[in-house]
């Protein structure tokens, strides 16, 4: 069974992990917070029932999808966050798209978003370190903003993260670059939940903070960012719920707004509404006053943009004056 295993590229491992055979490892304390009665969760679902708003109309995040894709001890395996074994991430993937970012130069990127495997996720050893999608997605990410945007040239920089999750993409901004703030925002109360205790659990909170949403949409008018990122999450939302961020986004005047969507319609941005049909809405953004001013694959080789971890595109928007 093993050789056989080893000759399709997947290890013993991968297949426990999906299989669900293969419990999370946790840290101290873990067990006690994270679970479906703890006060605060319960705090945070009433608040965010009392709101109305576009982007609660959800057409995926309903309650039975989070009740069975996110485990609230195991948030950083293959689940409603961040896909490790679907989208066809064999061990082989991550192989490739690790010696891809090595030779494109990104090892001490790499080096700086350091991996433990903790709360589940699926993790690969490659040439002395720990590999996961996690530290792989986030270096492409934050090489796409560095190369673009320069961040590292300002003094601070701050960004808004919508659609946050567990808190992947903050956590590793923080470790990458001295001079970034993100603060996360979910429209999911367990997003919000989770998100906050890991922020505090990878002790990040300093620059890297959770706001509930109904406490988002109480601050607005004291908010200000300079780059908006959304990875995958609009994929997974309405029109109405995108049309209700690009509002709030104009309203605040964020001047960039990131976007990488959904391996599925990884070139192209496709909604998912109420009845599972996909809009595009690139127009969208651009009635709501945004123009297109870059549009690049997640990897500059057409060999891994096909079969490295999880291909799309990055889209870049700016706000026009």
């Amino acid at each position: 069974m093993l050789e056989l295993i080893a000759k399709a590229g997947v290890d013993e491992s991968f297949v426990s992990r999906l299989r669900g055979l293969t419990e999370a490892r946790l840290p101290a304390g873990a067990v006690e917070y994270l679970r479906t009665d703890h006060p605060h969760l319960l705090a945070l679902r009433d608040k965010y029932r009392q709101l109305r708003c576009a982007a609660l109309e959800h057409s995926q995040w309903s309650d039975s999808y989070v009740a069975s894709q996110v485990p609230l001890q195991a948030f950083r395996g293959d689940c409603g966050y961040l896909y490790q074994h679907r989208d066809l991430n064999l061990p082989v993937t991550y192989l490739l798209t690790f010696y891809y970012l090595q030779a494109s130069g990104k090892l001490q990127l790499i080096d700086k978003l350091a991996e433990d495997d903790l709360f589940g996720a699926y993790v690969l050893e490659v040439a002395g370190r720990q590999i996961s999608r996690d530290r792989l997605d986030s270096a492409c990410e934050i090489s796409f903003i560095e190369s673009t945007l320069q961040v590292t040239r300002r003094s601070y920089y701050r960004i808004i993260d919508i659609g946050s999750g567990y808190g992947r993409l903050a956590h590793r901004l923080v470790q990458a670059m001295d001079n970034i703030y993100v603060t996360c925002v979910d429209a999911v109360p367990e997003s919000t939940f989770i998100c906050d205790y890991y922020l505090h659990f990878r002790g990040v909170r300093t620059r890297a903070k959770t706001i509930s949403l109904p406490d988002f949409l109480e601050s607005l008018p004291q908010l200000q960012f300079d780059l908006a990122v959304n990875v995958h999450s609009f994929s997974e939302c309405t029109s109405c719920a995108v049309s209700w961020w690009l509002d709030v986004l104009r309203q605040m005047k964020v001047p960039r707004l990131l976007i990488v969507p959904n391996a599925d319609g990884g070139d192209r941005l496709l909604t998912t509404e109420a009845d599972h049909s996909r809009n595009d809405f690139e127009q969208l953004i651009v009635e709501h006053g945004y123009e297109l001013v870059l549009k690049k694959p997640k990897y500059a080789e057409p060999l891994l943009q096909r079969y490295g971890v999880t291909p799309t595109h990055y889209f870049l928007f700016e706000l026009r004056k």
